[in-house]
């Protein structure tokens, strides 16, 4: 179910404004974007991989890289969200959609609330999982994988602050994602934008407005690992106080990784939230 089996990770490519969109666009029915977070050598594709096949038996499913991840453009340092938000609203213009539902991992969620924000009419639920979004104090994880300066070792740990079953962090795994961090023009723009001195600013950037969070009409699922390390889950329940129509579902024997970890339960969740916001609208 791959656009190009060799590497996987390269799906198509839309230019807009000058700025190269690397992204995967599968299925069929209504759209839902994916968001990847932010973690070294992270893309789409290895974001989401376990969850495309059940997604895109039911959507069109669609999963950009970010400018800086992957292989979409990079814009250097980036210091304002706003790059993010930006690069969504054209992607989705050059694709002719006027509307999605939207999954945002971590990173990914701080910007997806930010784009509902800037577009409440082009979103139509939401589901945020170990969302950034809200400003809170760096956790000693997110500095780390913030901070990751390429080497196996270092990956590795990066990575054991993701998952809280650490059975699932193979050689394979730890060296795949060790090489996609040092690929030509990977690690550069990530450690511009994140790798600075004062990574706390990272959090205030891509966190939102709580007044503005609070007003938010939109429907949204917000999905936590019990065992996260990286997001605190107390940040997240304070963001599903502040949303008028959020519930929120924390998950046992989970770290950062819902998606990945507890895999089968994210599928039949996110499918079953987009799926009811469907029928309901009939």
């Amino acid at each position: 179910m791959t656009e190009n089996g060799d590497r996987p990770e390269i799906g198509k490519s839309l230019v807009v404004d000058g700025s190269a969109t690397n992204y995967h666009d599968m299925g069929d029915g209504s759209p839902v974007l994916l968001i990847h977070g932010s973690g070294p050598g992270v893309t789409a594709w290895a974001n989401w991989r376990l969850n495309l096949p059940e997604l895109t038996s039911e959507f069109r499913t669609i999963a950009p890289d970010m400018f800086g991840f992957g292989y979409s453009d990079s814009k250097g340092r980036i210091e304002n969200k706003q790059v993010w938000v930006d690069q969504l609203a054209g992607f989705l213009d050059g694709l002719g959609i006027d509307k999605v539902s939207v999954v945002g991992n971590s990173f990914g969620g701080g910007i997806a609330l930010a784009f509902m924000i800037a577009h409440p009419d082009r979103i139509d639920r939401a589901v945020l999982m170990g969302p950034a979004g809200l400003n809170f104090p760096i956790t000693p994880a997110l500095d780390k994988v913030w901070g990751y300066e390429p080497s196996p070792e270092a990956m590795r740990e990066s990575l054991e602050y993701l998952a809280w079953d650490h059975s699932r962090l193979t050689d394979d795994l730890i060296q795949s994602r060790y090489e996609a961090s040092i690929r030509p023009g990977a690690q550069e723009p990530y450690n511009a934008t994140f790798g600075g001195a004062d990574r706390q600013a990272n959090v205030a950037m891509l966190a939102s407005s709580e007044d503005d969070i609070a007003a938010l009409p939109h429907e949204t699922l917000i999905l936590h690992g019990i065992s996260d390390q990286v997001i605190p889950l107390d940040s997240t329940v304070r963001l599903a106080t502040l949303m008028q129509r959020a519930d929120l579902h924390v998950f046992a024997e989970c770290g950062h990784w819902v998606q990945i970890e507890r895999m089968a339960s994210f599928n039949r969740m996110v499918t079953e939230f987009f799926k009811n916001g469907l029928k309901a609208k009939k």
